[in-house]
Order: C-alpha cells, then structure tokens, then sequence
C-alpha cells in the first residue's frame, strides 16, 4: 500500500520516467512471446528457437538498466533524516523500491500480452497477415500457460532484484587512516599530516601549521586556527603536535579598535571552496574493461570468421552474440574510468577556471554517467555494425528485429539521460554557491559544453574504432 501511495502521490516527471519502465516491460515481454511463438510454429529446429530467445536477453538488459537509473533517481524512496524511527528505514525504503519497479515492470507485461494476443486475433477473432507475423505469433496452436507466465514474469523479477541489489543498505566503511594505525618514518607513530584535496587552503582550518608557527602576535588569527591543550602545547588539526618552537620576542601591544573583531582570512568563502571535491573513485575497473573488451573482439573475430554471414530471416550465430556482450560489457566497465581520465586530461596543462570546473565535475560524475555512457558507446557500435551487415544486399531486417534495436537504443539513451539528470541535481548546490559567489551563468554553461565536447572527443573515435573491428569479420 506505502509504494502505491508514493506512485500515486508522485510528480509528473516521476510518471514519465515510470512509464518509460512499463513500455521498455512491454516491449521486451513482446519480444519474448515471439521467440515462444516461434519455437511452438518450428518444433523441428530446437536450435534456432533458443537462439533467438537467446538474442532477447539485449533488450532485458536494457530494460533492467532503465529500471535501475530510474529508481535511482525517485525522490519518494530516498533516504531522509527522522524516517527510520517511522519504520522507513534504508531497508524498507529499498524494498517500497523494488515493489514499485515490479509494479511497473508488471503493467508493462500485462500490455505486452494483450498485444500479443490481439495480433494473434483472439482478442478480434480476426486472423493476422503475412508469414512472418504467422510464425511469431503461432497462429492456430494453444499457448502453454506456465511458459507464458514465466516469461512475463521475467522481467519485472530481473528489474525488481536488479533495484534491490543497487539500492541495499550499505555500513559505511572506515577510512583506511583511522581504521589502522602504524609506525612512521624513524619510528614516528602515526602517518602525519592528513593530503589535503582542491581547495582546501582557503577552508577555515587549513592553516594551522602555519598559524602555530607564527609569534604570539597574530593573537585572534592564530587563537582560532590551532587548539590549546593543558600545559600550554599548541595541536594542530593533524593530529600530532609540533616541534616546540622557541620563545617569541614581546610583540608591541596592538592598536585600539571600535570594538569590530575582523574575521579571519581562513573564514571568507573562496571559489575553491565551493569546487567539487570528487569522490573516491575506483578507477582499477579499468584494466578490466580494457581486457574485456579485447576477448570480447577476439570471440567475435574468431567465430565471424569461422562461420557464415547470416542468411535472410535468421540472426547471428551464438558465437557473435557472445563476442559482442563480451564487448558492451567492456565498454560498460571501462566507461568510469575513461569518464574519470577524460576529467584529469581537462585539468593538465596549466588550466584555467573553465576547464577546471569542467575537469572536476567530470571527475565527480564519473561514477553516475560513465558507465551508461560505456553502454551507449556499445549500442552505437552495434548500430554501425548492424548497419555495415544488414545491407541492401544483405540479409532481412525483419520487424522484430527492428523493434528489438529501437528498444535497446532507446533504454540506454534514456538511462544516459536520467544518469546525467540525477547528477546535476545532485552539483545543485554547487551551482548556487557559484551563482552567490558572482560567476556568471554563461561559465557554467560553457564549462557544461566542455564537458560534452571532451567526452565525445574520447568516445567518439573509441566508439568507431570498436565499430570496424567489430564489423570487419561480417564483411565476408
């Protein structure tokens, strides 16, 4: 009742990005039905059945994809303060989660199977046309009723555990300084001062090594950059304390004031201050990719080569289908850290406050938007390589294959943009603090244009270049 509730009550962009999941359900529980229709009107070729069910595993993906994306991005299941002593905890909020993505995947295949049977005509009493819609839809034979339910019930059980899974609750995990503690250089315990991140010198307390270190006559200035302890000893915020430095010489007394007290210079807000410190990332994932994505080049070269190109009416061979998950899987898993990498390259060579911004942003969205970006830049090459095969001359791109293209490009351009959606709301008060500060709004929209410039730079040509070796074997 509580995930029936929040769909109700939710906004309208909430319903748009929920409809997207139902008619994403939809599409891929059609295709489904197909392939069962298919295998009931050809029970002598067990082989071509299973391959084409096989080759319906691409739009599940993508449809559980954009299931994901958009649970990440309600608002009514995010977790907020005081909701845990109501019993809305990050667990149940998890679990009002998936319910309300099963709930939507379950609309969207409940219309996949009233299509299906509209077409089939026993809904109209109206036979269908044509022989390829008469093999899909296995006109004139009964539908088991435990094969259809289980393939209807597939995707809303993937996109429901999919959503559990990225939206479980998580302890937060020491940092690596305070959970262990060694000896130092020549028996120093401790491991010193702390790194400081981008912009850190002009944040209030940044500076209390040099605060210590000044006489006596920065009174306030240094009173309020490092802390006394009991006999006297100044401790810095590094968490061990410093040389004792000797006895300053007698400051002369300071002038008198109107009683205004000028605040210290650490205190005033910066630009850097309010500059996005990225977070953690964990950028060993792309060696992986990298590694993957040449198997996944290999299989697909091996097996294309090996085999013929497919005739009319049928898809590619098993090894093909491998080669090429194997490849958006690389993708996928490199598109992090290349998003990362192309933030770095932004910020080399003497940068200034536009390419900065735009650097750092990237770095910080790198684990929003990298890896549906690593899935776009697959489905791109499958679309150069659909298009280098299925030729004029080449073999049939029927309807259903047709539907099963559009599907997949439209829920990975889709989950792009809910991705890229969610992380500008999540620098929205890093924007405001850039307004309040004076920065004009066309900086912020140039260094937004940046950003996509360097990210189509980067994954333009890697795109290309895996497109035509993709392609490069099929060509035969």
């Amino acid at each position: 009742m509580l995930a029936l509730r929040l769909t109700r009550t939710a906004h309208l962009a909430v319903h748009l990005r929920r409809l997207l999941v139902a008619v994403a359900s939809a599409g891929t529980g059609f295709l489904l039905l197909c392939a069962l229709g298919h295998a009931l009107s050809h029970p002598d070729t067990p082989g071509a059945a299973a391959l084409r069910l096989a080759w319906c595993a691409a739009p599940l993906a993508a449809a559980v994809q954009l299931a994901v994306a958009v649970a990440r991005t309600d608002p009514g299941t995010r977790p907020r303060s005081g909701l845990s002593a109501i019993g809305l905890g990050p667990g149940r909020l998890m679990a009002v989660s998936a319910t309300t993505t099963a709930l939507s995947a379950s609309l969207g295949s409940v219309a996949a199977l009233l299509a299906y049977l509209h077409l089939r005509g026993d809904l109209t009493s109206r036979p269908p046309s044509g022989r390829v819609a008469a093999d899909a839809l296995a006109v004139g034979q009964s539908l088991p009723a435990p094969a259809v339910l289980t393939l209807l019930v597939l995707v809303p059980a993937c996109a429901s555990a999919a959503v559990a899974q990225a939206l479980r609750p998580r302890d937060p995990r020491p940092a690596p300084s305070a959970a262990r503690r060694g000896y130092g250089r020549f028996g120093a315990y401790g491991w010193g001062k702390a790194r400081e991140t981008f912009g850190a010198y002009g944040r209030f307390g940044s500076r209390t090594a040099v605060a210590a270190a000044r006489p006596a006559a920065a009174g306030s200035h240094a009173g309020g950059a490092a802390l006394v302890g009991a006999g006297g000893t100044l401790q810095t915020q590094a968490g061990e304390p410093p040389a004792p430095a000797p006895d300053p010489a007698p400051a002369p007394a300071p002038a008198p004031t109107d009683g205004a007290t000028e605040p210290p210079d650490a205190a005033l807000p910066t630009a850097a201050d309010t500059m996005p410190a990225p977070l953690p990332q964990n950028t060993t994932a792309l060696p992986w990719g990298i590694a993957v994505l040449a198997a996944g080049l290999t299989v697909e070269t091996y097996t294309g080569n090996a085999s013929a190109a497919p005739t009319p009416g049928t898809a590619p061979s098993a090894g093909v289908l491998i080669g090429w998950a194997l490849t958006a899987l690389g993708l996928a898993l490199a598109g992090p850290g290349l998003t990362h990498l192309c933030g770095r390259l932004l910020q080399a060579v003497r940068p200034g406050a536009l390419r900065l911004l735009a650097g750092r942003v990237l770095m910080e969205e790198s684990h929003r938007v990298g890896r549906p970006l690593g899935v776009v830049a697959a489905v791109a090459a499958a679309a150069y390589v659909a298009a280098t095969v299925y030729d004029g001359d080449g073999p049939a791109f029927g309807p259903l294959a047709t539907l099963g293209a559009s599907l997949v490009a439209g829920c990975t351009v889709a989950t792009l943009l809910t991705a890229a959606v969610a992380a500008r709301h999540a620098r929205a008060g890093t924007t405001d603090a850039l307004l309040r500060l004076g920065a004009p709004p066309a900086t912020l929209r140039g260094a937004a244009a940046v950003r996509a410039a360097a990210l189509l730079a980067l994954f333009g040509p890697l795109t290309l270049l895996v497109a035509v070796l993709a392609a490069l074997p099929l060509e035969h």
